[in-house]
């Protein structure tokens, strides 16, 4: 089984995220590849069994490169795989979108794109929680919770 963990990045927090993620992948047996989104050159469904995104929550959504991404993922090819999705964002705007309901998160808006594509999401998107300030530092904790998404995404995938 081998996947891709591919993540785009404003201040570094998304990064640290996806590469903690890959290693915990690769810690429980799981091979995959970690790939910044503007390094993609191609994305062939036929070398991978699962997908993983991860992007910084701006605005209420995924960056606009992420976005352009996922425009490439060709649905037929990447039909019924699994995905997980990530993002980092500021405890103040996950508190609001569940204040009015709202999806107002990358990972959320990432989701959805894939789920349109027909593939299949492995568990719940995670949000990786970072200092209100701008370019804020991830919270404490953050990094072992991300360890924790991988670990389940790897018995997920292992099921």
């Amino acid at each position: 089984m081998k996947g891709i963990v591919i993540y785009d990045t404003s201040t570094g927090n998304t990064k640290k995220i996806a590469e903690v993620i890959t290693e915990t992948l690769k810690e429980s047996g799981v091979e995959s590849d970690l790939f910044y989104v503007k390094n993609v050159k191609k994305l062939n469904a036929k070398d991978y069994d699962f997908l993983i995104l991860g992007s910084p929550t701006k605005f209420g959504t995924m960056s606009f490169t992420m976005k352009s991404f996922l425009g490439k993922v060709k649905a037929e090819e990447w039909i019924n795989k699994p995905f997980a999705a990530f993002d980092t964002e500021n405890p103040e705007n996950v508190e609001k979108s569940h204040a009015e309901n709202k999806n107002w998160s990358a990972a959320e808006k990432i989701a959805e794109k894939l789920k349109e594509k027909k593939m299949n999401q492995l568990l719940p998107v995670h949000k990786a929680l970072v200092e209100s300030k701008l370019k804020g530092m991830l919270l404490e904790g953050e990094i072992d919770k991300a360890k924790d998404y991988a670990k389940q995404i790897t018995t997920k995938l292992k099921n």
